[in-house]
């Protein structure tokens, strides 16, 4: 899939979106209104867990024991929607999301988050959670597998039970020759999470990446630049959009199209 409009701060840029393709709609259309041609190649793609999501759906029918749920990525919503049979699942539990796209997946589905932090982080997320009254409470906190364990640590050292379940995985699709030469003809790469930085790499090699690697925000920033890559633009809003607006910032102030593809 890509798209093109005629004019915008991103015109004549080639910009590769590594997404998963159930998700990629929003950031193609986005860097599409802003002129660029934005191509597809996925480099990871969301599935089951290991255990097809029995002990997700164990700790779900168990949630009212929790004080707190915690939501790391709208693929973590989508996941426990499809195993939740109440109308009503978090009546008396605050939920909290890492992001404004994780609120959003929420707000979608009728939940208002209740906590949302500054810096769409784990560190930020820690930092702004309270501590359990009287020393000792309950979270849930459904995630991928092989998720950074900073939430679920930082939370524990607050005084909080934390209950870690697999939501989903990511797994790379196979190494793709035309996807590397896809990715070496682009002017420009779009980062989302680390593990997309991986699955691309795994999918494309570092001589499939385009001579700008754009990040949206810093933990994604720090795998594609501990897998050797040169990162020159990272979001400062953590969103789809917040990387968009990234790209249109560097272009406008280094403009380096390579010309007609």
């Amino acid at each position: 899939m890509s798209a093109k409009l005629p004019s915008g701060p991103l015109t004549g840029l080639s910009v590769i979106v590594t997404r998963a393709r159930a998700q990629s709609s929003g950031l193609v259309r986005l860097l599409a209104e802003a002129g660029a041609l934005a191509v597809e190649v996925p480099g990871i793609e969301i599935v089951d867990p290991a255990d097809k999501g029995l002990a997700l759906a164990e700790a779900l029918g168990r949630l009212g024991d929790n004080e707190w749920i915690v939501f790391t990525s709208a693929n973590a919503v989508e996941a426990c929607w499809r195993r939740l049979d109440a109308t009503a699942p978090f009546a008396g539990i605050k939920v909290a999301a890492i992001g404004a796209a994780t609120a959003a997946a929420l707000l979608a589905r009728g939940v208002a988050a209740d906590l949302v932090p500054a810096d769409y982080v784990a560190e930020s997320l820690v930092e702004s959670f309270p501590s359990p009254k009287a020393g000792e409470g309950s979270v849930l906190l459904p995630c991928a597998a092989g998720a950074r364990e900073v939430l679920a640590t930082g939370l524990r050292a607050k005084g909080w039970r934390v209950e870690v379940v697999e939501a989903y995985r990511t797994v790379g699709p196979p190494p793709d020759k035309a996807a590397a030469r896809t990715g070496a003809e682009a002017d420009v790469i779009t980062f989302t999470s680390s593990s997309a930085v991986t699955g691309y790499l795994d999918l494309a090699g570092l001589d499939g990446v385009p001579p700008v690697v754009a990040c949206i925000g810093p933990v994604t920033a720090r795998t594609a630049l501990e897998a050797g890559l040169e990162v020159e633009v990272v979001a400062k809003v953590h969103t789809a959009a917040g990387l968009v607006a990234a790209l249109v910032e560097w272009a406008r102030g280094r403009p380096t199209p390579r010309g007609p593809k």
